[in-house]
């Protein structure tokens, strides 16, 4: 069997030279020279304006400050190489063709001040696409023919924002919420946007004549609904204001009643149910009652010991006379003390002459 042979430890210092040096190696994206077509200044500035570019220029200085990409043809801006640019301040992408910037974009730019993404062909801006750029001053998204929509919260964490330029693009809503949170918003151009003046548009015909004294004001106009086609902004505020809160109407009025009536009579027939259930219920509950202490009478019999000497069966015929049966449970004879005392606790109700008919024939039995 051949073995190898065995390296020298100068060889091997050298390959864990190589190794190191291989390993550190920056990538092209990291590298400090200047692309091909483009100019780099000593002031930090890199000028690619015009060079009819396809793609993002590569091998960018590390210490960019101004990246002028201007008319060109860049479909898109990637986040990997993009970010490595930490310093920039000033980024020109104007005159593209840019349709979607994502949210990873700008994701290290917190140094960008300025940026112009105009005459390109960007369809929307979601949230949080400009949210890393904390140092943003100046944003121009003019002339996108098709950026139809803004999200809400696009511009919600730029409270440096200074200069929003949104003018000749697809817009006919847009909404305010995130513009009134920012407290250096100075100018906002808006015109050349088709907007639809109606209730959706209100707050912010109100707000943008009235807070922003910016030159496009007059030019910024109204394309639907037809009636107020041609209309500034600064004019419809107060008449959608006016519109869009009437007051009630006779069929407002109308349902109302209705309602109201609706309820009114649900809840007296569900109170009407609810007493005749609890009658009912009462009614049962004491006649359940009375079944049951007529059972437990039943079943104890007379309560006293000198009742449970004789058994009484009583039937009247009439009113004048009365047949009687009393026979003896525990004696032959029946002594007079005995039916007084029976009498008086067992048949509280026996009339006075059943009474005195008792007693007579009592003692003369007694007497016989």
């Amino acid at each position: 069997m051949r073995f190898l042979p065995v390296p020298s430890a100068h060889s091997l210092r050298l390959l864990f030279l190589f190794i190191f040096v291989m390993g550190v190696a920056p990538s092209p994206a990291l590298t400090a020279g200047c692309p091909d077509g483009c100019v780099c200044d000593d002031q930090l500035v890199v000028q690619c304006a015009g060079q009819d570019l396809t793609l993002f220029p590569n091998d960018l200085p590390l210490a960019t400050r101004q990246l002028i990409l201007s008319n060109n043809r860049i479909a898109d801006l990637p986040a990997l190489q993009l970010n490595y640019l930490s310093d920039l301040v000033y980024l020109d992408c104007s005159n593209n063709s840019l349709t979607e910037i994502s949210e990873s974009t700008f994701g290290n730019l917190r140094k960008l001040a300025y940026l112009d993404l105009s005459f390109n062909t960007l369809l929307q801006i979601e949230d949080r696409t400009f949210g890393p750029l904390s140092s943003l001053v100046m944003l121009r998204m003019t002339d996108n023919p098709s950026l139809g929509e803004i999200h809400p919260d696009a511009f919600s964490e730029n409270f440096a924002l200074q200069v929003l330029d949104v003018s000749r693009n697809n817009l006919t809503v847009l909404n305010i919420s995130s513009l009134i949170a920012l407290p250096a918003l100075r100018s906002l151009g808006l015109s050349g946007n088709p907007w639809r003046c109606d209730c959706d548009t209100e707050d912010l015909c109100l707000y943008y004549p009235n807070t922003h004294c910016d030159p496009s004001v007059q030019m910024t106009i109204c394309y639907n609904p037809p009636e107020l086609a041609g209309q500034r902004l600064a004019e419809v505020g107060m008449q959608l204001r006016a519109d869009c809160h009437q007051g009630l109407g006779y069929w407002d009025y109308l349902f109302f009643i209705v309602i109201g009536f609706v309820i009114f009579s649900a809840g007296t027939v569900s109170a009407w149910v609810m007493g005749v259930l609890m009658v009912l219920y009462e009614r049962y509950s004491k006649r359940k009652s009375e079944e049951l202490d007529s059972e437990d009478e039943d079943e104890r019999g007379p309560t006293n010991g000198n009742c449970n000497k004789y058994t009484i069966f009583q039937s009247r015929i009439v009113q004048s006379t009365f047949a009687l049966f009393c026979i003896s449970a525990s004696k032959p004879t029946l002594n007079i003390e005995d039916f007084k005392l029976w009498a008086i606790r067992c048949s509280p109700d026996l009339s006075a002459q059943l009474f005195k008919s008792l007693l007579a024939l009592i003692e003369k039995r007694e007497a016989d």
